[in-house]
């Protein structure tokens, strides 16, 4: 498995974080080829240490995120996450190999077809005229309402925004371009 270590946000990963990252990864490489890519981001968000993971191999992507006071601690947080995911995965190619799906071998970025999941129903619809706003004011409204979205017309550059709070409490800004 080949794996990626990139640091963001001022974070520096130390020689010792770069090790146990390598061999913790590498324990996982049992479940794939050599042609597998693992890609690590460490970054530094205030106060918080964050961990992205992304596996990839034949098409497939497995992903882990975590956030805490401490990067070794989201490395045990994160890669329990990623082995249930490929185990999951797993199980269910093993599965449909007994159902007689004659899928056996995959070709780099060949997507398996699953069982079509139900999508749920639009119970409500909702039309609203977009009123001219700057994003304090979305903010304000977002605030107000309750609400962790609210969409609006930007005042300052005429597009239609999203504002939308994060799970951290800090507030993000989809700007829309059509």
């Amino acid at each position: 498995m080949k794996i990626d270590i990139l640091a963001r946000g001022g974070y520096t990963v130390s020689q010792r974080l770069e090790r146990i990252l390598n061999e913790k990864l590498e324990r996982l490489s049992k479940y794939f080829d050599d042609d597998a890519n693992a890609k690590v981001v460490c970054q530094k968000e205030a106060k918080q240490e964050k961990l992205e993971i992304t596996i990839t191999s034949k098409g497939l992507l497995y992903r882990s995120e975590v956030s805490s006071d401490n990067m070794y601690d989201n490395i045990d947080y994160a890669l329990p996450k990623l082995e249930k995911q490929i185990v999951r995965n797993n199980e269910k190619r093993k599965e449909k190999k007994a159902k007689g799906s004659k899928q056996e071998n995959f070709l780099p970025f060949e997507f398996i077809e699953e069982e079509p999941e139900e999508l749920p129903t639009i119970y409500k619809k909702k039309t609203f005229d977009l009123d001219p706003m700057l994003v304090d004011d979305a903010r304000f409204a977002i605030e107000r309402l309750g609400h962790d979205f609210y969409v609006f017309l930007n005042a300052e550059t005429g597009k239609i925004n999203v504002l939308y709070r994060r799970k951290d409490g800090k507030f993000g800004l989809i700007d829309l371009n059509y």
